[in-house]
């Protein structure tokens, strides 16, 4: 029931079931955001096989991107634009939780947005073939883990709110179980692209998305005296992205097998 709560909260995937789901259950559940990244992952995966029979792979990873928005019902990259417009200018932090709150879209978060997407898309092309499946099912799935991390490791800025309730629920148990599963899923998708060494390269990922979620938490704590739920779909966006590239340093220096 805990996983189908956070699956209903972060995808648009429909349930047999319709019982609401109070915000504390999704905060109890927040171990299972890898797992949810698992069945994203799953889905761009089996995508990327049927469309890559009909389309070249420039226009396959296009709509790949465009099913990944869908999938997650923009959910992330409403944050991320929503983050941008908040960081812009010299403004106290209440100041800033007004304008991402505000429904209208402003240039920074178009700019990021577009910035974004640029990237990984490019990003996603450069993937080696070889690379590619496991690399559609890692990314969403380490990228939950940082939003794990960043719930349960920095303090929450506004004093109500949905992520304020996951703050609450945030316990080194289900940060450590997300651990456990996401440190799994990227060994077990090494050694089934067949990397020579499949036990370091996950660990790897791991540890780089770390450190540049610990650097951009840093920076968004600074600017609004805490994380938000925007921040949060924001550091999943960006936590994406950073995969691909890791992906890529690591299979274009052939660092630890990869290539």
């Amino acid at each position: 029931m805990s996983f189908l709560a956070v699956l209903r909260f972060l995808t648009i995937i429909d349930l047999p079931w319709h019982r609401e789901v109070s915000q504390e259950e999704i905060g109890r559940a927040i171990g299972y955001f890898p797992v949810v990244g698992v069945v994203i992952g799953l889905i761009l995966a089996g995508l990327n096989w049927l469309l890559s029979l009909f389309l070249p792979s420039m226009v396959v990873n296009a709509l790949l991107l465009v099913s990944l928005v869908v999938i997650t019902g923009a959910l992330h990259m409403d944050g991320l634009v929503d983050t941008c417009d908040g960081i812009g200018g010299h403004k106290a932090p209440e100041a800033r939780w007004q304008i991402m709150s505000d429904s209208q879209v402003g240039g920074f978060g178009v700019i990021g947005a577009v910035l974004l997407l640029l990237v990984k898309y490019v990003s996603l092309n450069s993937v080696p073939e070889t690379l590619l499946m496991a690399t559609l099912v890692i990314m969403p799935v380490v990228s939950r883990w940082a939003m794990v991390y960043a719930i349960f490791a920095y303090p929450y800025a506004k004093p109500s709110g949905l992520g304020r309730v996951l703050k609450q629920e945030a316990s080194w148990l289900r940060f450590i179980l997300a651990t456990i599963i996401t440190l799994a899923v990227a060994i077990g998708l090494a050694r089934w692209a067949n990397i020579t060494y499949f036990y370091l390269v996950g660990l790897a990922i791991m540890v780089g998305i770390w450190v540049i979620v610990m650097a951009m938490a840093a920076y968004l704590k600074r600017k609004f005296s805490g994380l938000t739920g925007d921040t949060y779909g924001a550091i999943n966006e960006v936590a994406e992205v950073s995969v691909l590239i890791l992906v890529l340093l690591l299979a274009h220096h052939q660092w630890l097998g990869l290539a």
